[in-house]
């Protein structure tokens, strides 16, 4: 091979598969190699180099050189070439894999090719990409055609191809969008702290800003909401609260919360756990429909929180204080010590760390172990017993539905002629009786014989 063809291949190469050229040069060098093996035999130690200034190529076989021109007769050109463009596929496949690995993450733009089974093929710039099913916003559809945004989740190496998945429903995707739709995002004078979501439902972002001068709630929202409203219309009218993030959690967990009103946020520092008191009528405001507003707050503040009235609490105290002060070794002191560090019910006392649990109460080890295992055996009865309502439960309403079905599977008290049940039955006791008068004493007292009188129905 020409040493000048050879750099303008390996030049080409650079540029259009977008390898660097190192790698397209070590690929040729392996290629020869291999090749050169087939035919010296696997055992035999082949030394390729090419000069990458020069394109010259210099070859040792068991330590004796090669000349090039028996190289390129002995080895065979075609079969160079075959192992070559294998290199070279390989080459470009990495390239491909390390270019989509650094986006991992990151928006990315393309078109739907084809839409089947609910999973989207999407036309990147440069490979073809999944969007599958479990990766779409719930609810949603898509078109061949339809350009589509939407974060690199996973890449992986398919044999000579590179796979790469996009996901509509990380919240990643929503960050991008903001960093896309909101300058000071961008520049970095606002900064999102936070993101926790439930695709297709609802998402709360926690940000804050590095300006005094500038409201972060209110740079997201935009005028009339116009920003918030493009990112919105992006996920499908997925429900977006802006959140002002705090490093003091009795300022962030009323906030995550909103619109819900807090009256009191009880941290309790061992267990990770915030008791938030409510009143009545914001109890469901901010427990939000199936759970989905303190969830969302619980993962967004990284805090286990707990909605409740002071009722409520009140109740669960007293019940916590009498039912420690029953287990063996658990004095009336320890017992109020525990309550107030928010343990409120046997699982939470299972879980306790034992060094902190002997700390508090003065306690040994084993006491602690005795204290624990006890804890734990009524746990485990109080979840049996539940579990035993539940099925109860579910017997009774499985009950209730068969008697309905049942009831409606009756025949009814009338015959296809107007006869009730209770006429034919006197007349086969009267067989003498005038059937013309049974029918018109029945008549009597079934005026319409169409619908049913009140005692007939009862």
């Amino acid at each position: 091979m020409d040493p000048n063809e050879l750099l303008r291949i390996v030049d080409t190469i650079h540029r259009d598969k977008n390898i660097d050229k190192e790698i397209v040069f070590e690929g040729i060098e392996a290629a020869l190699v291999s090749a050169a093996k087939k035919h010296y035999g696997e055992d035999a130690d082949i030394v390729v180099e090419i000069d990458r200034d020069n394109g010259a190529i210099r070859g040792a076989y068991n330590g004796v050189p090669l000349d090039p021109s028996e190289m390129a007769e002995r080895i065979g050109a075609q079969t160079a070439k075959q192992v070559m463009i294998q290199k070279i596929r390989e080459a470009e496949r990495d390239a491909l894999y390390n270019e989509y690995e650094e986006l991992r993450g990151q928006l990315v733009t393309g078109v739907i090719q084809r839409y089947e089974g609910g999973a989207a093929t999407v036309a990147l710039a440069n490979v073809e990409a999944i969007l599958p099913k479990g990766e779409q916003i719930p609810g949603e559809t898509h078109h061949a055609n339809e350009r589509v945004r939407a974060t690199v989740y996973e890449v992986k190496k398919v044999g000579s191809r590179v796979k790469v998945i996009l996901s509509r429903t990380k919240p990643q995707l929503v960050q991008r969008l903001f960093e896309q739709e909101i300058p000071e995002i961008a520049e970095g004078v606002i900064e999102i702290r936070a993101i926790s979501r439930e695709p297709g439902y609802r998402t709360k972002v926690a940000v804050s800003s590095t300006d005094q001068r500038i409201d972060c709630v209110g740079a997201c929202v935009g005028v009339r909401g116009n920003r918030i409203k493009n990112i919105v219309d992006e996920l499908a009218g997925e429900r977006i609260d802006i959140v002002r993030y705090s490093e003091d959690m009795q300022v962030l967990i009323p906030n995550a919360l909103q619109p819900a009103e807090v009256e009191e946020v009880i941290l309790c520092q061992m267990l990770g756990r915030a008791i938030v008191l409510v009143q009545e009528d914001q109890l469901s405001l901010a427990i939000g429909r199936r759970g989905q507003n303190v969830r969302l707050a619980s993962k967004l503040c990284g805090w286990d929180i707990e909605i409740m009235t002071r009722e409520e609490l009140d109740e669960q105290i007293e019940q916590a204080v009498a039912g420690y002060s029953m287990l063996e070794g658990v004095e009336p002191e320890l017992a109020e010590r525990l309550v107030g560090e928010g343990f409120l019910s046997y699982d939470d006392l299972s879980v306790i760390e034992p060094d902190a649990l002997m700390e508090m109460g003065g306690l040994s080890a084993e006491q602690v172990d005795r204290i624990v295992q006890q804890a734990e055996a009524k746990a485990a009865e109080a979840e049996r017993v539940a579990a035993e309502q539940r099925r109860q439960q579910r017997e009774q309403e499985r009950l209730d539905a068969a008697e309905v079905a049942e009831a409606a599977a009756e025949p009814s008290p009338y015959y296809a002629d107007g006869q009730s049940a209770e006429a034919i039955e006197q007349a086969a006791v009267q067989p003498n009786a005038d059937p013309a008068s049974s029918a018109d004493d029945s008549a009597e007292s079934k005026p319409n014989s169409a619908e049913p009188s009140d005692d007939a129905a009862s």
